[in-house]
């Protein structure tokens, strides 16, 4: 990998796991996460959230403290900024629960979620919901409010609900066309509201099986580039071999195509791709140019984050951004890549 994607390269704000490492294993130890830490960051990665998936409490509360000792040393500062909470407060309808366990599944409670705050130790950066669970609106308040950037998904919320969740709070959505039944209204659905909804943005995985490319084209244009982010969500088992495997309490079977999926829940089970071949499937499709692709697969993160940064830690951040006058300055390498249309990073 050439030294310029390792320094300005992609920004993932969804990663499960990777080459056998699970950041929702009860099994984790600081020496599996230092691995896969690095591990992702020769693939081309430079900035990403580590995801802990709908989980009982204890898991929480041991991973959590456990990676954000890692996470606060000056090698994985910038590296892993934070930490992307993903459940436990989604609908446990089949379909919506996707691969989460509906059994820890549970409805947003404000004393739970401060405890899982603070076992991160405030590094809790983002987390997936969904708005029509009771007492959720509640929650979004509390938790944008802690500098917690908020977003929907594995919801089956219709368009009174989101326009709620946003007015509290909200402001992204999770993995857009994902994490929903197999059938839904054909107007009347989780999707249609949220791309309709001016003030959200949403996460795609581009990696070429969770979204036919069709669908891309249309949330792009819907959207906008400066709307949409990319991510991999990328599974314990992204860089291993075909096989079959138990990825996030799931018997699933990773195919030689890559397609990662429960052939009994009959659902995806996360991403078997980086960010890197999450982004060389995006750009064989045309549909962006490289400033396109740059703002959705690193620029747009980056201004994410940088306001969870700033409002829970005030101006000093460790990641590769400053913010200045209420606008987002990227590093002068990255400006002047952008501003002649070059990622500067690798495909993968």
């Amino acid at each position: 990998m050439r030294e310029t994607a390792a320094r300005n390269g992609w920004v993932d704000l969804q990663v499960n796991g990777f080459m056998g490492v699970d950041f929702s294993s009860p099994n984790l130890t600081e020496d599996d996460f230092v691995r896969a830490c690095r591990l992702i960051r020769r693939r081309g990665t430079s900035v990403f959230l580590p995801t802990i998936i709908t989980s009982p409490l204890r898991v929480y509360e041991r991973n959590l403290p456990l990676m954000a000792r890692v996470m606060k040393r000056g090698e994985f500062r910038t590296l892993v900024p934070g930490f992307h909470v993903e459940g436990p407060f989604i609908s446990g309808e089949p379909g919506a629960v996707g691969a989460h366990n509906p059994d820890w599944v549970c409805k947003p409670d404000l004393k739970f979620m401060a405890r899982l705050m603070e076992a991160a130790d405030g590094l809790v950066r983002l987390i997936t919901l969904a708005p029509e669970a009771p007492d959720a609106i509640s929650l979004i308040r509390w938790v944008s409010r802690r500098g917690v950037v908020v977003s929907l998904g594995h919801s089956l919320a219709g368009e009174e609900e989101i326009a709620r969740a946003v007015k509290a709070g909200a402001r992204l959505v999770t993995h857009l066309g994902n994490g929903l039944p197999q059938l839904i209204h054909r107007h009347q659905n989780f999707i249609w509201a949220a791309l309709a909804n001016d003030d959200l943005s949403v996460m795609i995985i581009a990696d070429g099986h969770h979204l036919p490319a069709a669908v891309i084209k249309t949330i792009l244009r819907v959207k906008g580039p400066e709307r949409v982010i990319v991510t991999s969500d990328s599974s314990p088992v992204a860089g291993l071999p075909p096989g079959r495997y138990r990825v996030l309490g799931n018997s699933a079977v990773l195919e030689k195509s890559g397609r990662l999926y429960n052939p009994q829940k009959k659902c995806l089970v996360g991403s078997s791709a980086t960010m890197a071949r999450c982004m060389k499937f995006l750009r064989s499709l045309n549909l962006l140019d490289s400033r396109g692709l740059a703002m959705v697969g690193r620029t747009n993160a980056l201004k994410c984050l940088a306001g969870s940064v700033s409002q829970a830690c005030g101006e000093q951040s460790h990641l590769p951004i400053v913010e200045h006058g209420g606008s987002i300055i990227l590093p002068e390498t990255v400006r002047q890549q952008e501003a002649r249309g070059s990622t500067g990073v690798g495909w993968g």
